[in-house]
């Protein structure tokens, strides 16, 4: 997935709790530091929305696991836009081709994919 980092990309943004483990992953090959963003911040505790790294004023890529309506990645860069990140694009592992794209283009975010759901049709109808 590093390949498809875009230029300028300042901090990876991994949504929880399913891609916590694959935002820590994807920062030790890029090099990029981590902000794991939750869908409320808790009462509690550090009371944050986005952890362990500072997005204000920093160019942010979303990083989810699978894309189907794409609507939590919307929520969250409404969300991280509200701190003052700038996140113009969100990167997957899976695209199931099933709107997400669209639904986050008609919100100013274009969306990466490492693999399509036609890839893993692709894939499986080779191995017959």
């Amino acid at each position: 997935m590093a390949p498809l980092v875009p230029s300028g990309t300042e901090v990876l943004a991994g949504l929880e709790m399913g891609c916590i483990p694959v935002v820590t992953a994807h920062g030790r090959h890029t090099g990029l530091p981590c902000a794991f963003v939750r869908k409320r911040a808790k009462p509690y505790g550090t009371c944050c929305l986005a952890e362990s790294t500072e997005v204000e004023g920093r160019r942010a890529l979303i990083v989810e696991d699978v894309v189907t309506s794409g609507g939590q990645i919307v929520l969250s860069t409404a969300d991280l836009r509200g701190l003052g990140a700038q996140v113009g694009e969100a990167l997957c592992v899976i695209d199931r081709e099933q709107g997400g794209a669209d639904g986050l283009a008609a919100q100013n975010i274009e969306l990466l994919s490492l693999l399509t759901a036609e890839d893993l049709r692709a894939a499986a109808a080779a191995d017959r």
